[in-house]
């Protein structure tokens, strides 16, 4: 109970900070932390959709770019078309999601272990080729932009009004994953995670179970990248390469994988340690700043070892228990290892 309202509250706390910084940013004159926490805010939304699979699945997919990728161009190839309709952006990207979700899930969920792995993997990869062949859209080098899309009733254009979007968004996605894990549907995912043969012996369509999460974690995706291309204003074929799969998968197992909120913890935590140690000297001895300046990946490579190693439950589970050492029974499972599943998990 005490875990539970330590998560609770830890989320609470971060969610509301989220909501002041359009406030903060305006009383410091400083529009970039809008821009950048709207980033952070789109690729933890397309994080949560691949928890989905991964953290309560148990299913590593590298190939959930494909995907995002799906989203970001669905809005640039309209746009410069002269389609300028949020609507009609949205409704291509999900609809572009499902069509090649379904088929691609039905292949790829045949398979398990490492070659689901490399199964996601070669079909994201194939998809990123097909874009670097569209050259009337800008191949490699990708193509701008011209216009955000036009939701009718509100604009896209102020900057401030789409890290709204993005937030509520990202609370609707939150809301809506809490209810769904914890519902029948969700007991059975993750019980198919843990011993997929004794559910199929015990009469559970599996593959039609996990098929439906695969494609719902693909729907969440092509929106967040509907809302990258609104950002950025610029569609390339770089949103679809393996290393945004990956990034994806680092923010989930850094957050905590069996955790809802956690995939939003993991994106705060290495985009924003990134963007430190990037834009912000820091005063080490030893000549360290130096070399923390030149290979500021290097020590969040580290930092990623760090909490994979010492914190059983990601960050999520050093914020709800406090301490990195110590895991209550069932952080097996909350970890997406095989283990039991507790009665009544965080609200978060």
């Amino acid at each position: 109970m005490a875990e539970s309202r330590k998560s609770t509250v830890a989320a609470f706390v971060v969610l509301i900070a989220l909501a002041a910084v359009p406030w903060l940013a305006q009383a410091l004159g400083q529009d970039y932390y809008v821009t950048f926490l709207s980033r952070v805010l789109i690729l933890a939304l397309a994080a949560i959709g691949l928890n989905l699979v991964l953290g309560f699945g148990g299913l590593v997919s590298m190939g959930h770019a494909l995907y995002l990728g799906v989203g970001v161009y669905a809005v640039g190839i309209l746009a410069n078309n002269g389609v300028t309709s949020g609507w009609v952006h949205l409704a291509t990207a999900l609809l572009a999601a499902a069509v090649l979700a379904v088929p691609l899930g039905l292949l790829c969920l045949r398979t398990s272990g490492m070659a689901f792995i490399m199964i996601t993997l070669a079909f994201g990869q194939m998809a990123y080729y097909v874009a670097v062949t569209l050259r009337d859209y800008g191949g490699d080098d990708g193509m701008a932009i011209p216009a955000r899309s036009d939701f009718g009733p509100f604009s896209l254009d102020d900057n401030a009004v789409l890290y709204w979007v993005v937030f509520l968004l990202l609370l609707l996605a939150l809301y809506a994953k809490q209810r769904l894990v914890r519902s029948p549907f969700g007991m059975v995912l993750r019980a198919i995670r843990i011993n997929p043969r004794r559910m199929a012996a015990l009469g559970y369509p599996t593959l039609r179970y996990q098929l439906a999460a695969y494609l719902l974690s693909a729907l969440v995706c092509a929106l967040a990248g509907v809302l990258l291309a609104n950002l950025a204003r610029y569609m390339s074929p770089s949103y679809l390469q393996w290393q945004v799969s990956g990034e994806l998968v680092m923010m989930i197992v850094l957050g905590g994988m069996g955790a809802v909120i956690g995939p939003l913890y993991g994106a705060l935590a290495l985009l924003v340690l990134e963007e430190l140690l990037v834009s912000l000297p820091l005063p080490l001895p030893w000549g360290l700043d130096a070399i923390v300046a030149k290979h500021p990946m290097a020590v969040v490579g580290l930092f990623i070892v760090a909490v994979a190693i010492g914190m059983k439950g990601g960050l999520h589970g050093l914020l709800a228990r406090g301490r990195p050492d110590r895991a209550p029974v069932g952080a097996g499972a909350e970890a997406g290892k095989p283990g039991p599943v507790p009665a009544k998990e965080p609200a978060c």
